[in-house]
């Protein structure tokens, strides 16, 4: 029977996964084996396993750094939201329908025996199992029948580690706070407090922290500073969306309302000189090197959003002399239409932006799958990457095909077939100008117009492996007549690695390991 522990927070961007993912780095790093959990996340930023099942990307953070493959039970119930009011419900990586917030709130307590069945089998994978809250725990009005918090580490008796975000403000007002809005019973499950995210002289606060020790009964386990960290955060609270700088090579990423899977772009915010700025109107637009089209929740909706506010028309006068690439829902829309005769989304027909020679009808089936491959017979502005290695994922809940410039069927299919999982695939082309390809089957990871600067993929993840983001970006400068200080960019994967590394030695320094150590040799009664 696996060690639990669990971290929750006075509030959403508490910085609950980071810490989360530095406890399994440090456990892993002294011999256990560690794996995260958290019950219910709600996120539009999602990951395919292996087995082509979907879990949120968080609890893939936190396994990397945990040094384990990404597994559906380490997050059980994945919430996509679809509108204000409504969310995909997604329990171990399959979808179970759409339900508003209040069906949700009443439907939940029925999928506690698939919470508890999840963190059974990851019992079998570890030694010490790290859990995250959500929110906060002293929500009143989502106490009731709660099943990511308290309700949580009563499942499976979890001292808890609750954490306040000093840099917001008020940071002993919120723990003293949530403190007194528990039950007595959920008070003695907080074993410890950590004040997070603190700029400055720590000395400063021992006034305050004696005093949270005095009245709310719970010793302080640490001060942690803020740090400067490239790792992925809470796709609702992110922080990245607000960048403004413009860098020697400037990225532009359309910001649409229902914006999902925008990790795929996180390996360029890592490179010296390159900008990544998302963007919500033409006046933000600017004169980018590179615009892309990520992936939506709601690609019809966010198509017409980008249709009314004139972004459509932006990128559309941009197509020819700045390259344009669209990544699952962005691929979609640079179509020449989108079908929904299902009514996935929101039902009929809508033209497309007609940049790409593909048209899209969207089915009530997701497709899922992990994919890898070598880029080969690269055309257009980036040939340079032909040979290159990629690894990801698709999911998406459509089929695109190629057709002829009135939007009419033309044979051939351009969204890679499904294979089993664990299969390998090696040697496939993936790029390919449309003329050539018309009327054969194509299995490309990526396509491109017949300029060869217009392209469209549904892999997420494309650019994270090797040398793919990096030539990208050495194209763009030599297309700019510019030369890059620092010309040579590392595999994003050994970036992270280093940074999991940075984040456990941080939280060795300012945490009371050895208190932490003590709560987990206490017996676990279940």
């Amino acid at each position: 029977m696996a060690k639990v522990i669990m971290i929750q927070g006075t509030m959403s961007g508490a910085g609950k996964s980071l810490l989360v993912a530095g406890l399994c780095r440090i456990f892993r790093q002294d011999g256990y084996r560690v794996a995260p959990f958290k019950s219910q996340n709600m996120a539009l930023n999602s990951y395919i396993t292996k087995e082509g099942l979907e879990m949120g990307r968080a609890q893939v953070m936190q396994a990397e750094a945990a040094g384990i493959e990404p597994l559906v039970c380490m997050n059980p119930i994945l919430l996509k939201p679809t509108s204000h009011t409504g969310s995909q419900v997604i329990v171990n990586g399959e979808v179970r329908g759409n339900l508003s917030a209040r069906d949700y709130f009443a439907h939940k307590t029925k999928l506690i025996p698939e919470i508890k069945a999840a963190f059974r089998k990851l019992e079998t994978y570890a030694d010490i199992i790290v859990i995250e809250g959500a929110g906060s725990p002293a929500e009143i009005n989502l106490k009731q029948n709660d099943i990511v918090n308290m309700g949580m580490a009563a499942m499976v008796d979890a001292p808890v580690l609750l954490v306040g975000d000093i840099d917001r403000g008020g940071v002993f007002a919120q723990l003293l706070g949530t403190l007194m809005l528990l039950t007595e019973e959920e008070r003695k499950r907080v074993k410890g407090l950590i004040i997070n995210k603190f700029r400055g002289d720590s000395t400063i606060l021992d006034p305050g922290i004696q005093m949270l020790t005095e009245r709310g009964q719970v010793p302080v386990l640490g001060t942690v500073p803020y740090m400067e960290l490239t790792l992925e955060d809470e796709d609702s609270l992110t922080d990245r969306f607000d960048a403004k700088h413009v860098g020697k090579i400037d990225l532009a990423v359309i910001h649409y309302p229902r914006i999902s899977n925008f990790t795929d772009f996180d390996v360029f915010e890592q490179m010296p000189e390159v900008s990544v700025r998302y963007v919500t109107n033409v006046r933000e637009l600017g004169t980018p090197d590179l615009i892309f089209l990520p992936g939506s929740k709601n690609t019809m909706g966010d198509l017409k959003w980008m249709r009314q506010n004139g972004l459509e028309a932006a990128v559309k006068r941009a197509a020819g002399k700045v390259p344009i690439f669209g990544i699952c829902g962005g691929y979609q829309m640079l179509g020449y239409e989108i079908a929904d005769p299902d009514s996935v989304e929101e039902g009929g027909r809508i033209r497309g932006m007609e940049l790409l020679p593909v048209r899209t009808v969207l089915q009530k089936e997701k497709h899922r799958c992990q994919t890898d491959g070598k880029l080969d017979a690269v055309e257009g502005i980036f040939s340079g990457l032909t040979g290159c290695k990629f690894a990801g994922y698709e999911i998406h809940m459509g089929q695109t095909v190629y057709c002829d410039g009135d939007g009419s069927d033309a044979k051939g299919t351009v969204d890679k077939a499904a294979r089993p999982a664990n299969s390998a695939e090696s040697n496939r082309s993936a790029f390919c100008a449309d003329d050539a390809t018309r009327n054969t089957e194509i299995t490309q990871a990526v396509i491109a117009d017949s300029t060869g600067r217009i392209y469209g993929s549904y892999i997420h993840g494309l650019f994270d492996m090797g040398e793919i983001a990096g030539r990208m970006i050495q194209t763009l400068a030599r297309e700019k007549g510019i030369s890059l200080e620092n010309g040579v960019w590392e595999d994003y994967r050994t970036i992270k690695e280093r940074q999991y590394d940075k984040l456990a030695d941080t939280l060795r320094e300012y945490l009371r390991m050895e208190e932490i150590y003590g709560m987990l040799r206490e017996a676990r009664i279940l």
